[in-house]
């Protein structure tokens, strides 16, 4: 009787030891499924937000190509920055260097009368100044223009911030004196054609700093 009630507590045991690692192994499982699953959607997240036209084949591409597509296009991004961020060094310190000679230089610019440089031109501006004027080309190009008085001239490293961090990429930008006016003109484009500009928020920052 002793040994039968040992081999039934024994057996009962293998069961539930047997049960136990079963039940680990489901749970094991599951909690992968869930991860790889949890990887999925972060790696379509991922790809949605690099343009389309980066890839080359979309369609036919594995998650691990677009994997590597998405790589590369982050790696390009971080060089552009890095770009960027060097032109923008290059700006500020033209702009320093521009300010302490207009300190000794004063600059005027030759125009038709009424425009800017002409007696006419100066009293419009002076009356009117700051302007904050953004022009839209198309969804992918826009220009700025803004005029301010020598008095209180504009920081174009801060233009250029807000341009950046909205999405536009300085391809070019010029800056004159007229009298007690300065005049910036500065071309962008988008960074992203797919994402493109937005112009009223653009246009509302740059008033902001101007006030």
């Amino acid at each position: 009787m002793e040994v039968q009630a040992h081999e039934a507590t024994g057996r009962r045991r293998g069961r539930t030891s047997g049960g136990t690692t079963a039940a680990r192994v489901v749970a094991r499982k599951e909690v992968e499924r869930e991860r790889r699953q949890h990887m999925k959607v972060l790696c379509a997240k991922l790809v949605s937000l690099i343009p389309k036209e980066h890839f080359s084949n979309p369609d036919k591409m594995s998650q691990l190509d677009r994997l590597d597509e998405a790589a590369s296009y982050i790696k390009k991004l971080k060089e552009r920055v890095d770009e960027l961020q060097h032109r923008r060094s290059s700006m500020q310190a033209m702009a320093a260097a521009r300010g302490t000679s207009r300190t000794s230089t004063h600059t005027t610019t030759p125009t038709t009368s009424g425009g800017p440089g002409s007696p006419e031109g100066e009293k419009h501006w002076e009356a009117s100044v700051p302007v904050v004027e953004v022009r839209q080309h198309s969804d992918t190009s826009m220009d700025v223009v803004l005029v301010c008085s020598t008095q209180r001239p504009i920081m174009l490293h801060e233009v250029i911030t807000i341009l950046e961090e909205e999405g536009a990429d300085v391809v070019n930008a010029n800056q004159s004196v007229a009298g007690h006016n300065i005049f910036y003109t500065i071309h962008t484009q988008a960074f992203s054609p797919r994402i493109g500009i937005d112009v009223s928020s653009v246009s509302g920052r740059l008033r902001a700093l101007v006030r």
